[in-house]
């Protein structure tokens, strides 16, 4: 399976938004490079266009894709898959879009606060140490449900790197209303599917319908 490499950074600078992609690093302001550079990189990076000011339509609607796309670290082949599905059922499918996104596992994980990061909640779950209802589960694009309980597997638990990451993240992540968080006990609970409103992005998300039904 296809990995992105490279600066996390100049993922941010490049589509001008924080992406909060490398985790601890991204919440201080002196180590963040999007703080320091908000402008694009490269040698002509300080004069590139800013804000979207001069930009084709289907420029601004595929800036947004990217920044949804990266953010939650996700392949072009798979971000298609998910429109595709949406398209097929009821409702906006922009939100719905969103709605399977933020029901990954590898998501999920990191919005329970038991990860610095997607990329290192991610990790967690490869590496075979998260479960859904009592069962491993290592797949990262996993979509949860309700009533469905995530957490670190007994074994995991007394891992002291995992409980330091869980212990700073929860205190810095503010958890969503759809999920309810134990970081004591390295388990959290899905309450309901997230809406759009409970889900706290900013995203321009019907950009995203325009860009693939054009």
């Amino acid at each position: 399976m296809s990995r992105e490499t490279g600066s996390a950074c100049k993922k941010c600078r490049s589509l001008g938004r924080k992406l909060y992609l490398k985790g601890e690093r991204c919440y201080n302001d002196e180590k963040c490079a999007y703080r320091r550079r908000s402008y694009a990189p490269g040698q002509q990076g300080q004069f590139s266009r800013k804000g979207g000011r001069g930009l084709t339509e289907f420029a601004v609607q595929l800036r947004e894709k990217q920044r949804v796309r990266k953010m939650y670290s996700v392949s072009e082949r798979q971000f298609r898959q998910y429109y595709l599905k949406a398209i097929q059922r009821k409702g906006i499918t922009s939100d719905t879009i969103l709605q399977m996104l933020e029901r990954r596992l590898d998501n999920v994980v990191y919005r329970l606060g038991f990860a610095f990061s997607r990329a290192h909640a991610r990790q967690l779950v490869r590496h075979r140490h998260i479960m859904i209802n009592h069962r491993i589960v290592d797949i990262p694009s996993c979509l949860v449900d309700v009533d469905d309980v995530i957490e670190v597997k007994e074994a995991s638990k007394k891992n002291q790197g995992i409980r330091d990451a869980a212990n700073i993240a929860s205190q810095r992540l503010r958890v969503p209303a759809w999920l309810e968080s134990n970081p004591l006990e390295l388990k959290g609970t899905v309450l309901e599917l997230p809406d759009r409103e409970k889900m706290g992005l900013d995203f321009e998300a019907h950009l995203l319908v325009e860009y693939y039904s054009r």
